[in-house]
């Protein structure tokens, strides 16, 4: 255990190194959660008046919703980097070596899970500056950023089994494409679970997505309700560790092809 844990360490270490050098890869990436954090925080800060939304400030609902927005979206292309590993030769390399097999896979979910802390502050920290009230303190923010994470390990895991199983850029971004936008609006992101339709809410219950926007919501109200965290967070470690473990498997299968 402590073998894998060093060799996660050194492997993360060496990715991160990368992130470090280009540092305007995750600017980049907060452009367009950004532009919507704004653009519908003023385009729809009137919808709170309708009758049964449950919020006083469309703002304050909305930082939630863009932080697991973009967990979604940019854990998704983790697959790509797992591509331009195969392309360059890189897991070839190391599977010569006495490094864990499991750390070369779980240092790419590791990198974009410190990533998604990262980019999740800025964009908590852009709602505050433009009013956004964080009513259960620090405590309820760390709730959302563990839930935004979580929800990242799944979707950056799956990517890299994707990555793994198709090895073709085209395929991932098709089902990027194809994945992105239904999980977000069939989930309360944008609009109140009050006033959803009735059929998106029954969906929305089996959303992975819904469920780290339930405990982030929940977390960060006056009162939080202890349970509904515990059972949305527990949802989204048990689906992050199967996802974890599919995409080992399916490294191993590709360690016995090559």
């Amino acid at each position: 255990m402590n073998g894998l844990l060093m060799d996660t360490v050194w492997m993360t270490h060496r990715r991160l190194k990368v992130v470090v050098h280009q540092p305007g890869y995750l600017v980049i990436t907060l452009v367009q959660p950004v532009i919507w954090l704004f653009l519908f925080g003023s385009l729809f800060k009137k919808i709170v008046e309708l009758p049964g939304f449950g919020a006083s400030s469309y703002l304050d609902y909305l930082v939630p919703g863009i932080v697991v927005m973009n967990a979604l979206s940019f854990n998704s292309w983790a697959g790509m980097g797992a591509l331009e590993e195969i392309e360059r030769g890189t897991f070839n390399r190391f599977l010569i070596t006495p490094v864990s097999r499991s750390a070369i896979m779980n240092c790419a979910v590791v990198e974009y899970a410190l990533s998604t802390v990262v980019q999740s502050l800025i964009i908590v920290a852009l709602g505050r500056a433009g009013g956004a009230q964080y009513p259960g303190g620090a405590a309820g923010l760390a709730v959302l950023i563990t839930a935004a994470v979580l929800l990242g390990v799944i979707f950056s895991a799956l990517s890299n089994t994707f990555g793994l199983l198709v090895r073709r850029r085209e395929t991932i971004i098709a089902l990027n494409t194809f994945l992105l936008l239904p999980l977000t609006f069939l989930s309360s992101a944008f609009m109140s679970w009050n006033l959803m339709p009735r059929w998106m809410c029954d969906i929305a219950v089996f959303n992975p997505v819904n469920w780290a926007l339930t405990a982030g919501r929940t977390a960060l109200g006056d009162a939080p309700d202890r349970w509904t965290v515990l059972t949305r967070c527990g949802g989204l470690a048990a689906l992050a560790a199967l996802a974890v473990l599919l995409s080992l498997r399916c490294f191993r299968t590709y360690q016995k092809s090559v």
